[in-house]
């Protein structure tokens, strides 16, 4: 009976020009960088249009997410915003290597509130992040283990500036929360990617950390070693895709592959 029920669910979408009805085996559970979100959101909102498979996100600071997975928390894929903590699930085989890619590329900036005083900064050898804030404190992602804190505490270091900042850092559990703190105006500066200044209208860039102040901010995908899901590598091909690309340019992102058809 059942089968017969669904048989006449599949014809009469294919009839009307839609997808059938996902089933469990076609839904994917995906952990992503926060700084994602608003992008990945959208990708993959392209993909289930496109396919009918459905799609979970599960958004959080890497090191969280990579700590989850290790407990074996139910995951198909896992998108990081570092190298580090995607190395540490290839050291724990938790991840399937054939499927890992570096997908995108991202930047480091200064980020102050919109109505902040602060228009443009010049960021070098020598730049006072400390004296900036101020008597206010410094916005940043978790410097200990979160791939946006490891970026900014790096990029300070190189610049000479970490030692006066690091009593000044307001440390956030990942870059959105980051984010929110100079939105929300509790600290007068902080570091972010560029992706997500661009999201959120309340902050305005007043820097940009140079090229090779930091590691290369690189966001590497890879299926989750333990995932049966035969739609994985179908949701891998569509991360790569032109129409992926644009969405992710948009957003600010680089691409780092050529796109696949």
């Amino acid at each position: 009976m059942f089968a017969r029920l669904f048989a006449a669910l599949t014809l009469l979408f294919a009839f009307a020009g839609a997808a059938p009805p996902a089933t469990a085996a076609d839904h994917l559970t995906i952990f992503a960088a926060a700084s994602l979100r608003n992008a990945l959101d959208d990708v993959n909102a392209a993909f289930t249009k496109a396919t009918g498979i459905k799609l979970t996100a599960s958004y959080a600071a890497s090191s969280t997410l990579a700590k989850q997975i290790e407990q074996s928390a139910p995951a198909d894929a896992f998108i990081s915003a570092d190298l580090k903590w995607m190395d540490y699930l290839a050291e724990r085989k938790l991840i399937k290597p054939d499927t890992r890619v570096n997908l995108l590329g991202n930047k480091l900036v200064l980020v102050a509130p919109k109505a902040s005083k602060l228009a443009h900064v010049d960021i070098g050898p020598g730049f006072d992040i400390a004296k900036l804030a101020g008597d206010g404190r410094i916005a940043v992602a978790d410097v200990r283990a979160v791939p946006a804190g490891l970026y900014a505490k790096a990029a300070l270091q190189t610049l000479g500036a970490w030692k006066a900042a690091e009593p000044k850092l307001a440390m956030a559990e990942n870059v959105r929360a980051t984010l929110a703190f100079v939105a929300r105006g509790e600290t007068p500066v902080g570091i972010v990617y560029a992706t997500d200044a661009k999201v959120e209208p309340k902050v305005k860039i007043v820097g940009v950390f140079p090229d090779g102040s930091y590691p290369a901010i690189t966001y590497p995908i890879a299926a989750i070693a333990d995932t049966k899901k035969a739609d994985v590598p179908r949701y891998f091909a569509f991360l790569r895709s032109a129409a992926a690309k644009a969405i992710f340019e948009k957003y600010g992102f680089s691409f780092l592959v050529s796109p696949v058809t």
